[in-house]
């Protein structure tokens, strides 16, 4: 198969968003995390335009060891100089120079002529060679620049020792098939083109950077510029995680990464939450909603294969599994599903009738959660409790060690225990811990929004694995310490005897 490159600028252009800056720190995390993702090369900066940027390619030149480590310029000297400087502690390092070359940037931004940006670019890539043997030049504005111009110019800048060329569609103005043929256009007229990878670098401000991409891809482009959630300035750029997954996919292209996919929905929440840029729930591949299904005839199809209607596994994204959102549009198999999860199973009258309750309370409720299900099932959740709590004491603070005390009922005997620990809900399921002692790991612990107010019932649910099998528990309490335990001791009452 045929090896694309991954360029991740989740640090440059991706953090070029207001509000999303990262301090050096935040940024070291998340080189560390494409890191394990597996993305070839991280542009980690901008090196001249602060000595902000100027540090963080410096620490995480000391930090990343297999990456290559790749440093943003204009065709400017002094840039150069500065972003060479910046990589003295890359074991890989590549410095990325270029200049605009659509008659719009040549005419408007530069004052200039076709022959001098030629010149300017050609000179850029010799005086950068003088530092680094890895040279990437990028043709600002490609999009929008004329072919036979574009061509030449690649064709100078690789001559001059350019080993990468990035062919950006800056405005996000091009048509899929129009970038296509722009790949496909300098793959055969460019002369010593084999010398050199041809990148693509897409904006999403008509929604095609990736349309765009991978229609570069096909014609020959061996590297792509992206971001992790398809974040960037203005609409974004090209998400990582749609054009790793698309290869993965769509095997008959012969195009593979080295993305480890297990680790995009990871590597997804921790941009998400350093960026505190929210992922939109109906994003591909790792939105909220990108593995949920709410109509009847589609849980249906799920329940009974998967691939009825997903094309991909969740867990090749890491994401544990899909999920069965019920609302009013809901199926008697999604209910069906949801109360055998919760330890519930009806007979078909029985489930008959709590269906017809369950669409009735659908239509008033815009969330149905596990508590409204175990109600309308009659099924009271202390009526299958052999462990039930029998009280809870927490005391935490600022500067003082929390520290939590809890008493159980387990069949007719009590039990009592205590524990500090990072927080509250910590110190109270560590002491939880030590009285039932069991092989137990907290996979997932949601506390829903409380909106009704500060006296308003929180719910906390949690996932539990045991032995290899998941176990879900849920606790609802206006105390949301006594909720997390509660929803900890109903996990563990589905596997104990």
């Amino acid at each position: 198969m045929d090896r694309l490159f991954i360029f991740d600028t989740t640090l440059r252009d991706g953090e070029q968003v207001p509000g999303c800056q990262l301090n050096t720190v935040e940024k070291i995390e998340v080189a560390k995390a494409l890191e394990n993702l597996g993305v070839d090369i991280i542009e980690a900066g901008f090196p001249v335009s602060s000595p902000g940027d100027f540090n963080s390619v410096v620490e995480i030149s000391k930090t990343v060891t297999w990456p290559i480590i790749c440093a943003l310029t204009r065709a400017v000297e002094k840039d150069i100089e500065v972003a060479a400087e910046a990589l003295q502690y890359a074991k890989k390092k590549r410095i990325h120079t270029g200049i605009g070359t659509s008659e719009y940037h040549i005419r408007y931004k530069f004052n200039s002529n076709q022959e001098e940006i030629l010149e300017r670019s050609v000179a850029a890539v010799k005086y950068a060679k003088k530092f680094v043997e890895d040279v990437e030049f990028y043709c600002e504005d490609a999009g929008r620049t004329e072919n036979e111009y574009l061509a030449r110019v690649v064709e100078a800048v690789i001559k001059a020792g350019a080993t990468v060329v990035n062919i950006p569609d800056t405005t996000g103005y091009c048509l899929p098939w129009e970038y296509g043929e722009k790949i496909k256009y300098l793959m055969e007229h460019v002369d010593g083109i084999h010398k050199a990878i041809l990148s693509t670098h897409c904006h999403n401000d008509l929604g095609m950077a990736t349309a765009n991409t991978i229609s570069g891809i096909i014609n020959g482009a061996r590297q792509a510029e992206v971001t992790v959630n398809g974040i960037g300035e203005r609409a974004g750029n090209t998400a990582l995680e749609e054009i790793a997954m698309i290869l993965k996919c769509h095997k008959k292209l012969n195009i593979e990464t080295q993305i480890n996919t297990k680790k995009i929905y990871s590597t997804s929440r921790l941009v998400s939450n350093l960026m505190n840029m929210p992922v939109q729930p109906n994003k591909a591949i790792v939105g909220r909603n990108a593995f949920a299904h709410s109509s009847g005839i589609h849980q249906d199809g799920v329940l009974k294969n998967r691939e009825n209607y997903e094309i991909m596994n969740p867990e090749d994204v890491g994401i544990d599994h899909n999920s069965i959102v019920l609302t009013a549009r809901s199926g008697r198999a999604a209910l069906k599903h949801r109360l055998n999860t919760l330890g519930v199973e009806l007979a078909d009258k029985k489930l008959d009738a709590v269906y017809e309750e369950f669409l009735k309370l659908a239509d008033r409720k815009k969330d149905i959660n596990d508590d409204d299900l175990l109600m309308l099932a009659g099924k009271e959740r202390s009526e299958r409790e052999r462990i039930k709590l029998d009280y809870l004491q927490v005391t935490s603070g600022v500067g003082v060690k929390p520290v939590a005390s809890i008493g159980l009922i387990i069949g007719s005997e009590k039990f009592e225990a205590a524990s500090a620990g990072n927080g509250p809900v910590d110190a109270a399921i560590k002491a939880l811990k030590k009285i039932i002692n069991r092989e137990m790991t907290l996979q997932e612990f949601t506390i829903q929004a409380i909106n009704k107010g500060s006296d308003d019932v929180g719910k906390v649910h949690m996932q539990v694995e045991h032995e290899g099998v998941v176990y879900y528990g849920f606790g609802a309490n206006t105390d949301i310490v006594a909720a997390s335990v509660e929803a900890y001791i109903d996990a563990i009452n589905k596997f104990v005897e």
